[in-house]
């Protein structure tokens, strides 16, 4: 079956350590692909990788704070958010 996704061409800067590592693997497109996408999963949903909010995204975050708390699990010390009063309301968005 022919894949009739519609593919663009990307094209990146690497150093030259890196590219003679990547010189190794026999498929570089794919491994590329699949290192990419795997990255992309772990991005931030709130600040999209950025590592800061906007003012609108803070008032949202703040709002949606007073009902979570972040904990580490005791099994896996990973950090999460625990909701600890049910659903926090939106923030009314100013009038302009």
């Amino acid at each position: 079956m022919a894949d009739n996704k519609k593919h663009e061409v990307i094209t990146f800067k690497a150093d030259q350590a890196l590219w003679r590592a990547l010189q190794a693997v026999p498929n570089r497109s794919e491994f590329i692909r699949s290192a990419l996408t795997a990255a992309l999963r772990g991005v931030c949903p709130l600040c999209n990788g950025t590592g800061s909010l906007t003012p609108e995204q803070q008032r949202h975050w703040e709002s949606f704070a007073e009902h979570h708390i972040v904990e580490e699990c005791e099994d896996c010390h990973a950090t999460h958010l625990i909701c600890v009063a049910g659903e926090a309301p939106c923030v009314d968005h100013p009038s302009s």
